[in-house]
C-alpha cells in the first residue's frame, strides 16, 4: 500500500504533522516528504486508522491510502477531507 497525507501547519497543525509523522513510520516505510509505503494486513491498516483518528482534523487535513491486490489496480480510500485533485488516474 501507499500512502500520503496533507497536514494543514495554522492552527496546531504542527503538533499534529508530527504525530501522523510518526504514527505512519510505525507501520510503514517513509519514502518522500509525506509518502509511505509497504504491506499490511486488513487489521493493521483498522488500527493505523484508528490511531490516525485521533490526530488529523477532518475539515483541515487529508490521508489517502493506494491499496494493490494486483501490480495494475489499486484502490483509493480518503480518509478525513476528501480531494478528487488526481480521480483522473485511475
Amino acid at each position: 500500500m501507499i500512502l500520503t497525507y496533507d497536514i494543514k501547519v495554522e492552527d496546531n497543525g504542527a503538533k499534529v504533522l508530527r504525530n501522523v509523522f510518526k504514527l505512519c513510520k510505525k507501520y510503514l516505510t517513509h519514502i518522500q516528504d509525506s509518502v509511505f509505503e509497504g504491506e499490511l494486513s486488513e487489521s493493521q491498516i483498522i488500527k493505523l486508522n484508528i490511531e490516525l483518528k485521533k490526530y488529523i482534523r477532518n475539515e483541515k487535513d487529508s490521508i489517502i491510502i493506494f491499496k494493490s491486490r494486483h501490480e495494475r489496480w489499486l484502490d483509493k480510500e480518503f480518509w478525513g477531507k476528501k480531494d478528487d485533485k488526481l480521480a483522473n488516474i485511475f
